[in-house]
């Protein structure tokens, strides 16, 4: 329903995962017996979970040590893997940066182009783990690295932005936008392509051939977006508002394509209810950057942190609570749901009675503004539990 807010302009209520519940069903169930499993184009994963293409969070080895998990490790095709081929000298660099000069820095070492060959030798990197190789080129870059991409073997590419949308219009002749229809088509190989948080834009990209869309826009604990540019939706009203597009699609053309939340997670509690509101897997950054083995050193940053001329993240500091199995599989040695992440996603669905992920995104919910301080005065007084923020800690070390 929307809401005036003011003479002539109205506004929906959005909202975000700490506004709603999950509602247990009538029934419970084991949760050995509930299947979290999804598929993306040919290939099936036991784990809905993607790591998002960050350079603090996927190298080839972290690609290769969650693929051999059961997930799927997005490699960032435009940074500093591709950039320089010791990624480690860099990476050791921004890690030792003074915060007041972080983004200074990270813009004049991602100035650097990026090189076609180590495209190609990266790609290879994460194959020889024998796991699927996904990565990620923006809108503006596609065309230039394809044929650099499909060459080296990509299983997988993503398409992402800020923003992207199925039609970009521009004036200037020298630089035709990307007509995303007619390059999925033209494509061999699985495409998901991305962000967006609302209807319209998710059937737009759906009806590109797409194999999946990345919703959300500036909900990262590493994202500016939504104070530079002011743009952005609630993730549970995003992702819901998407899975509506995701029905009408099927009911066009019969084609299922697959809705992942990007962003704005920051414990097992949070991807249950992405998957409640009708995600089919996430896409998380800053958790997985505190695993030991993240390339990034206990920090993270975004895609557009080094933005030459509009910077729009910032680099966050994620220590390390344990490897990438303890952060995704368990066993958890913290009580604030960031460790064993898949794990409390079993067992929420479990709790509820739901067998697989289709049936998951019909649970039913709650708006519930006091589930997150509900009789929990004691947690909060004392900063353990619900009180100790999780990553949240780390969230608010801006680096």
């Amino acid at each position: 329903m929307d809401i005036e807010i003011g003479r002539g302009k109205k506004a929906r209520r959005a909202y975000g995962f700490d506004d709603v519940a999950i509602v247990p069903s009538r029934r419970t169930r084991d949760p050995d017996d509930v299947d979290i499993s999804w598929t993306l184009g040919p290939y099936r994963f036991e784990l809905p979970l993607l790591a998002s293409a960050l350079d603090g969070v996927v190298s080839p080895t972290t690609a290769g040590i969650l693929g051999k998990l059961g997930g799927l490790a997005v490699l960032n095709l435009e940074g500093i893997f591709c950039r320089y081929a010791d990624a480690e000298e860099q990476l050791e660099r921004i890690s030792k940066l003074p915060p007041d000069e972080a983004t200074r820095a990270m813009q004049e070492i991602y100035s650097e182009p990026v090189k076609p060959e180590l495209i190609t030798q990266r790609i290879q990197e994460i194959k020889a783990h024998g796991v699927v190789a996904a990565a990620s080129l923006t809108p503006q870059r596609v065309k230039a690295h394809y044929e650099a991409v499909l060459e080296a073997g990509l299983d997988l590419l993503v398409i992402q932005g800020t923003v992207v949308s199925a039609e970009h219009v521009s004036s200037d002749e020298s630089r035709p936008p990307l007509n995303l229809k007619e390059f999925i088509a033209d494509l061999p190989i699985p495409v998901v392509v991305g962000g967006c948080a609302s209807y319209h834009t998710g059937l737009h990209l759906m009806r590109t051939g797409a194999a999946g869309v990345l919703v959300g826009v500036g909900p990262g604990a590493i994202c500016t977006t939504r104070g530079v540019l002011g743009i952005g939706v609630p993730q549970a009203t995003a992702i819901a508002d998407v899975a509506a597009a995701r029905s009408q699609h099927m009911l066009e053309t019969g084609e299922y394509v697959k809705v992942i939340a990007d962003g704005g997670m920051k414990n097992g509690g949070d991807i249950a209810k992405a998957v409640a509101c009708g995600a089919d897997a996430v896409m998380i950054g800053s958790p997985l950057a505190r695993a030991s083995e993240a390339p990034g050193r206990g920090f993270n940053w975004g895609m557009a942190t080094f933005h030459p001329t509009l910077p729009r993240g910032t680099r966050v500091s994620t220590p390390s609570t344990g490897t990438m199995e303890e952060i995704v599989l368990g066993p958890a040695r913290e009580n604030d749901g960031t460790l064993n992440l898949m794990g409390a996603l079993r067992t929420s669905m479990a709790t509820c009675g739901y067998q697989d992920m289709a049936e998951f995104n019909k649970a039913e919910l709650m708006v519930a503004p006091s589930l997150q301080t509900e009789g929990k005065y004691l947690q909060r007084s004392q900063g353990v539990g619900m009180g100790s923020s999780g990553s949240g800690k780390s969230a608010s070390l801006v680096g």
